[in-house]
C-alpha cells in the first residue's frame, strides 16, 4: 500500500520556502553588469535646447577599456579624444587624452556602466591650477543614453 506522507528530510525541502531572496538580487545585479568583449555608444545632450552633445564610444575587451570621448558644445571649444582604462565590475577608471584649441591635455574620468546606460562622475575645477578634474567624491550624476554608434564618432 502506498503512503501519502512525504519525505521530511531537509535535503528535499521546498527550495522556494527556504530561499533567502539572494538569488533575485544576484539575478538583478547580472542584468546591470556590462557584457564583456562588447562595443557601446552613449549620448548625452544638454543646454537650453539640447544643443550641446557628449558622445562616448567604449570598447570592452576583458577588463580593458578603450574608446573615444567627444564633448561637442554648439558654440564653445570642443574636446575630442581617446579613452584608455580598466573595467572593475561595472566601474570604469580611464584617462581621457584630448585636444582642445590645438592643445593636448589629459584628465582622469570615472564611469559606471550598465547594459543600457552610462553614468559619469562630474568635473570640478581645481582652484589652485584652474584645471578641471573628476570629482571623485561625487556620484555618477551625468547620465548618458544608449546609442547605435552612428552619432558622435
Amino acid at each position: 500500500m502506498a503512503s501519502c506522507a512525504g519525505n521530511k528530510s531537509e535535503k528535499n525541502a521546498d527550495s522556494l520556502a527556504t530561499d533567502s531572496g539572494k538569488g533575485d538580487t544576484s539575478y538583478a545585479a547580472k542584468l546591470n553588469t556590462p557584457a564583456q568583449n562588447m562595443e557601446y555608444c552613449f549620448l548625452r545632450t544638454e543646454g537650453t535646447e539640447n544643443q550641446d552633445t557628449t558622445a562616448v564610444h567604449l570598447i570592452i575587451n576583458g577588463n580593458k577599456v578603450s574608446g573615444e570621448l567627444n564633448w561637442l558644445p554648439k558654440e564653445k571649444d570642443r574636446r575630442k579624444g581617446t579613452l584608455l582604462g580598466t573595467l572593475n565590475g561595472n566601474k570604469i577608471d580611464a584617462v581621457w587624452s584630448f585636444m582642445q584649441e590645438g592643445q593636448k591635455d589629459t584628465m582622469a574620468v570615472q564611469f559606471k556602466l550598465s547594459s543600457q546606460s552610462l553614468g559619469q562622475k562630474p568635473y570640478v575645477t581645481d582652484t589652485k591650477t584652474g584645471r578641471q578634474q573628476t570629482d571623485s567624491r561625487a556620484g555618477y550624476t551625468l547620465n548618458y543614453n544608449l546609442d547605435n554608434c552612428t552619432k558622435g564618432k
